[in-house]
């Protein structure tokens, strides 16, 4: 079963409208789906998906959204596991690994819509950047924790190990790239040696 991609009580027909555009949109590009197979493959009228989304732009955003609630929800759930630092490390870059075996793929949904996306000052692009933002910010507070040399400069290098990861994982097979991510992932991280 799906998860929910809309808060309690948000309306079925939003919740089918992003649950769609969210599939189609990753699988298939954004500019290459239009509203109208959203709006039919959805099973909802126009009204209705203007009502809940007055622009596409806007249903992107969303689509963005519920991709970067996915991956704070990961991260939440690996900090309840542990309260170890350097464990914590350990299980976000497993579940940054597992992510892009099972989830992501295709690449990234933030790369792939800045790349149909490029003026910096669309709402599409601010979305990605926010997420982006966060991403690093909460990589590097984590590497403070767990007592890293240099964490900024270590989080720069897990978010870039992670988005060539993901496009590695797509053009070349996971299998391929897992271990290579795991290994420069730590190794960034500090956590061998």
């Amino acid at each position: 079963m799906a998860t929910r991609t809309t808060p309690a009580g948000a309306s079925l027909a939003r919740e089918k409208l992003l649950q769609t555009a969210s599939d189609l949109f990753y699988r298939e590009g954004i500019h290459a789906v239009g509203v109208d197979r959203i709006i039919g493959e959805a099973g909802v009228t126009r009204a209705t998906f203007y009502r809940h989304f007055p622009s596409k732009e806007d249903l992107v955003e969303a689509y963005l959204g519920v991709e970067d609630a996915t991956i704070r929800g990961a991260f939440e759930r690996a900090g309840a596991e542990t309260d170890d630092p350097e464990r914590l490390l350990e299980l976000v870059i497993d579940g940054l690994a597992d992510d892009v075996a099972r989830l992501h793929t295709r690449g990234c949904p933030f790369i792939n819509a800045a790349a149909e996306y490029p003026e910096a000052d669309s709402g599409v692009r601010v979305t990605v950047d926010e997420h982006r933002t966060w991403f690093r910010e909460t990589l590097e507070a984590l590497l403070t924790g767990a007592g890293a040399a240099d964490p900024a400069v270590a989080a720069g290098q897990l978010v870039l190990l992670r988005d060539a990861a993901m496009v590695g994982g797509y053009l070349d097979g996971w299998e391929r790239v897992r271990p290579a991510f795991i290994g420069a992932a730590r190794r960034a991280a500090g956590l061998d040696g």
